[in-house]
């Protein structure tokens, strides 16, 4: 047996796994002042959620998903994307019973079986907001504003794409146009595009083939067939977002890879990153609750894709300067280090100590490489004086500390 992860599916691990924590935990934080409730879904969904839900016409139904069946012989699937499952639960659950809008987050694994490649995997991690039950522009604006805030805390640099790709009302005139155009053109399309020209030819829009994109280029203007009241929600939603003085261009062009999408879409890209750019996307999704059997629910939300966002090198301020290592030397000391360090622990602050029998130097540069701000020092002088030493690891210092005292100063410098 080769001991070595399935292709696609990496091992994210310390250092680096902290750094994820980190920005998951300040994506929670922000979602939770919006007044966004955490949603946990299961991994796992009968496959019909995702067909229905997402499209089954679309790559992702089509070719993506890891599908498989279960010893009663049900259909499931390890979840694609977490929308659907959301609006699955929200009718399960008759979340709406409890008033509206339902304002809900989520962070997890999400699976597709596709090429491996730079800001690609097969497992890989989202963060997301959905809010369900109001149709009014200013829901649309308010998790575009809330997907740029969580990029600006992070420090990084980010384009935001809208567009609005109408509704039942108007978007068939414009696949019927979109048809039209292409007919006669099937031999200058990929394989994919001429199954999507009869199945959905919108999916042409998001073709990244060259030959594709030379014959799209013509295409009819999806703006154009844009009904009045789309073009009238979609001017209001541009309206708040310059009263929020959010900086955006419309791409006419921009469409999503989901069938559920009506109204609003938009992305947040990182030109940075190359082909893979997509650092978050969404949109209005006003007919998916209804899909799923529920009673007609608008609903707008996002995703955003937590690989890429950490190739794009997220500034997280005072990364690596917290808690306390235990410092022990001598046997008498390294039996009271350890039950200081429950002590610290149970105070709420990060605590470690020395499991090696290391030397007192050793242990000083096991907690410089775990990223301690505190040495909290004790040896037999220490024991007979009845203090600690508490030595600073960023600034080099350190002092003496009466046993007694031990709590309250670590208190105060943790709150510092």
């Amino acid at each position: 047996m080769e001991a070595k992860s399935p292709k696609g599916i990496a091992d994210i691990l310390p250092p680096e796994s902290g750094r994820w924590r980190r920005v998951m935990d300040m994506g929670s934080a922000l979602f939770r002042a919006y007044g966004y409730e955490e949603i946990m879904l299961p991994v796992l969904e009968h496959t019909e959620i995702f067909a229905r839900g997402i499209g089954e016409g679309t790559d992702i139904v089509r070719k993506e998903m890891f599908t498989f069946e279960d010893k009663g012989g049900r259909s499931l699937t390890l979840r694609p994307e977490a929308t659907a499952g959301v609006a699955r639960a929200f009718v399960q659950h008759r979340l709406d019973k409890s008033g509206l809008p339902v304002k809900l987050y989520y962070r997890g694994p999400m699976f597709r079986h596709e090429r491996p490649q730079a800001g690609r995997y097969r497992q890989f991690t989202q963060l997301g907001v959905e809010l369900m039950g109001s149709s009014h522009p200013s829901a649309d604006a308010e998790v575009i504003l809330l997907c740029r805030e969580f990029f600006s805390l992070l420090g990084i640099e980010s384009v935001l794409v809208v567009n609005s790709v109408g509704d039942r009302a108007c978007r068939p005139a414009y696949v019927d146009a979109l048809r039209a155009y292409l007919r006669g053109r099937e031999g200058e399309l990929c394989a994919d595009c001429r199954r999507r020209m009869e199945e959905n030819p919108l999916r042409l829009l998001d073709c990244k083939e060259k030959t594709c994109g030379g014959v799209m280029r013509g295409a009819p203007d999806l703006g154009e067939f844009i009904c009045t009241a789309c073009r009238e929600h979609f001017r209001r939603v541009e309206e708040l977002l310059r009263v929020a003085e959010v900086e955006f261009r419309v791409d006419s062009r921009l469409v999503r890879g989901l069938d559920y999408y009506t109204r609003t879409v938009f992305e947040f890209q990182d030109p940075a990153l190359g082909a893979q750019n997509s650092l978050a996307a969404g949109g209005r999704y006003d007919y998916l609750v209804e899909e799923m059997g529920g009673e007609p629910t608008p609903a707008v939300g996002f995703s955003i894709g937590l690989d890429r966002v950490m190739n794009a090198e997220p500034r997280l301020a005072g990364e690596g300067e917290e808690g306390v290592y235990v410092v022990a030397i001598g046997e008498e000391a390294r039996r009271k280090a350890f039950v200081v360090a429950w002590r610290i622990r149970g105070m709420g602050i990060r605590a470690d100590l020395d499991h090696m029998e290391r030397s007192p130097k050793a242990q000083m540069r096991e907690a410089d490489r775990g990223g301690f701000r505190y040495c909290l020092i004790m040896g037999g002088e220490e024991l007979e004086g009845g203090y600690l030493t508490l030595r600073d690891m960023k600034e080099g210092t350190q002092e003496r500390v009466e046993e007694d005292a031990v709590w309250e100063t670590l208190r105060g410098r943790m709150a510092c």
